[in-house]
């Protein structure tokens, strides 16, 4: 049975397979742009209130491997609250958290390493501060944050397969169960892969190509 007859056959539970990954995804990668550029950006502003909590929280989270952590919220966690929550949701928030304090890094140290000069200019040149913003800050801070904020979004695509072990229908969980009824590994894992490459690899290209066009030293030197 070769890949596409075995993905045609069961293209009903890849399909869905496929929208649930996406739904964990547009969940994890919204909460890190919106959450975590917020707490990048106060955590730049406010260092000793937010700036370094933060800091330590992601330090610590770094050091969690994340399957110890998804599956400490999944049973531990719930078991001393006396609450069961739905997998999908556990694995949402999990992944999120780790998102979140990811681009919070990101962007505030792309806040933190902006270059003086182009401020004092800006100061000097009498333009205003919400101009000064969108004109300046804003720019370069994008410059320096969009290729690592892309990267580790597509590694937050590949920590989704994590969800399978806590049993949410993921693309992952559906290629084992198909595995499980027809015994192909070598076509059902080939088409996982391929599905996973035509989706990393544009964006782990773009991030290269923008880190090569923008993210140049442009600091005081």
């Amino acid at each position: 049975m070769s890949v596409f007859k075995i993905i045609q056959e069961y293209q009903e539970g890849f399909i869905k397979g496929i929208g649930v990954t996406f739904q964990l995804c547009l969940i994890i990668w919204l909460s890190g742009f919106f959450i975590g550029g917020l707490l990048g950006v106060l955590g730049s502003k406010y260092k000793l209130g937010i700036g370094i909590p933060s800091k330590i929280l992601s330090f610590v989270l770094s050091g969690i491997p994340i399957l110890v952590f998804l599956f400490w919220l999944h049973y531990p966690a719930q078991e001393l609250l006396q609450i069961q929550i739905d997998p999908f949701i556990t694995a949402s928030v999990t992944l999120s958290i780790v998102n979140i304090f990811a681009v919070a890094d990101i962007v505030r140290n792309a806040m933190e390493n902006l270059p003086n000069q182009y401020i004092e200019v800006a100061k000097v040149c009498g333009i205003p501060i919400t101009r000064r913003l969108w004109k300046i800050d804003i720019p370069l801070i994008f410059r320096h944050a969009i290729s690592p904020f892309i990267i580790v979004q597509v590694n937050m695509l590949h920590m989704t397969l994590f969800a399978s072990l806590i049993s949410v229908d993921e693309i992952f969980r559906v290629t084992q169960r198909v595995n499980a009824i027809i015994y192909k590994p070598v076509e059902i894992y080939t088409a996982l892969g391929i599905f996973f490459l035509m989706i990393s690899l544009p964006l782990n290209g773009l991030a290269l190509w923008l880190k090569n066009k923008y993210a140049r030293d442009i600091s005081e030197r």
